[in-house]
């Protein structure tokens, strides 16, 4: 019976163990088929995304052509970037920016009187206010909605312009000073701008005549140009990640007590992709006459549209007309936009046909320096986007016609327009 025993075990260790080989292949086996199941989603996940969000794209688009699976992705990673900064940086902005109460807001206006009003924003109407401490502010006040969808809206731009303004600072931007939100209240509290907008000392009667020994020089409207041309450069060069202003417009320039010009109202504003190579899908959104023709009917964002806003606000500058007006030559034709009117004539070389005759026509010194800007702006509204200079090139051209309205050439100067002067960027 020992025997016996003693010759079984061999067979019983035999067993067992190809019993525990066999488990543990099989255990392996698994967990092998759930590391790879696992892997496998996490790599289609953005491509089910994708698909979604194209679908949602050629909704949206009506049938125009649909931006390509990369831009959608690049829009719909700056949506979720700033919703994670708004979320992340609350302490950060609450730092920078004081948190106003209602009561206190509501005192500043003299309860948001319409004599206090003194224009209109991305979200809601501006009102002119004065601080317990003294200071002159102006406060922007999202407007009193019932509706789900116009109170998302109204709540968007208001998180988009605190997020934005809570970490920018530049000389050429509006700064933000605070904010509020109390139940359905979202108002927003910024320095305030003395001289006003841009676009009232152009286009408002009343302004036009009291401001004529202000605005009505070639040097003080280059300068203008030069200074919003800056706000924009430190948006799409300087801050990281980059911002594409989106509405960009004589109105949403703004003058401080020194004439200083500086860029406001960021409620449509986006953090643009890191590579300039890179294209962002949005619904387009601005204001009639300043927006991207590209971008309205294509869909695509880049920051070309902001230069091609900034291209219609340079052509008011020279021309004093609105972005659109109706012609007095052609009353039939309905109404035109500036662009359409000023950039044939100036690349025909008839640029004194277009310039604003309450300027009057250039001194011998500033011939030179407003053809620089008009050739600028020419470039500026090409109709397509990779054909319109870089912001850095704007500047750049601008700077060099402010200098040249503050020197005298010792040449004579036949005080005419001639062809078109060397551009830093390609003419």
């Amino acid at each position: 019976m020992g025997r016996s025993i003693i010759a079984c075990t061999p067979l019983a260790f035999l067993v067992v163990g190809s019993v525990g080989l066999f488990a543990g292949v099989c255990t392996v086996i698994y967990c092998l088929h759930g590391l790879l199941h696992g892997r496998r989603q996490k790599i289609e996940q953005p491509t089910t995304a994708n698909a979604s969000g194209t679908a949602a794209a050629a909704m949206i688009n009506n049938g125009s052509i649909t931006p390509s699976l990369r831009s959608l992705s690049a829009s719909c990673y700056s949506s979720r970037r700033l919703g994670r900064q708004r979320s992340e940086s609350s302490s950060s902005y609450m730092e920078k920016t004081q948190n106003f109460s209602l009561s206190e807001l509501v005192v500043a206006t003299n309860n948001f009187s319409v004599q206090n009003k003194i224009g209109a924003g991305s979200f809601g109407s501006v009102y002119k206010g004065k601080l317990a401490d003294g200071r002159q502010v102006a406060i922007k006040r999202g407007e009193t909605v019932t509706k789900t969808q116009k109170f998302q809206e109204k709540e968007s731009a208001f998180d988009s312009e605190l997020v934005l303004l809570s970490r920018l600072h530049h000389r050429h931007l509006v700064d933000l000073i605070g904010f509020c939100e109390e139940m359905d209240e979202r108002l927003l509290v910024y320095e305030f701008m003395s001289n006003g907008a841009l676009h009232d000392h152009l286009h408002r009667k009343d302004n036009v005549e009291k401001d004529s020994s202000i605005l009505n020089s070639w040097k003080m409207r280059i300068k203008i140009a030069l200074d919003a041309a800056r706000g924009i450069e430190y948006l799409h060069n300087y801050v990281v990640p980059p911002i594409i202003h989106r509405d960009i417009k004589s109105s949403n320039i703004l003058l401080d007590a020194n004439w200083t010009a500086r860029v406001s109202d960021f409620g449509l504003s986006l953090m643009g992709p890191e590579s300039d190579q890179e294209l962002m899908s949005t619904k387009a959104v601005g204001t009639v006459g300043y927006i991207d023709p590209e971008y309205y009917v294509l869909n695509v964002l880049t920051a070309k549209s902001d230069v091609y806003g900034l291209g219609v606000v340079l052509l008011e500058l020279l021309t004093g007309k609105r972005a659109i007006f109706k012609t007095e030559e052609a009353e039939d034709t309905g109404p035109m936009g500036v662009a359409e009117y000023a950039a044939p004539l100036i690349s025909a070389g008839k640029m004194q046909r277009i310039l604003d005759t309450r300027v009057g026509p250039p001194e011998m010194h500033e011939v030179e320096a407003v053809e620089v800007m008009a050739y600028t702006a020419l470039h500026c509204v090409n109709l397509e986007g990779k054909e319109r200079p870089d912001i850095v090139d704007i500047v750049s051209n601008l700077e060099r016609a402010l200098a040249l309205c503050e020197e005298f050439p010792a040449r004579v100067c036949t005080n005419r327009f001639s062809i078109p002067p060397k551009l830093r960027f390609p003419c």
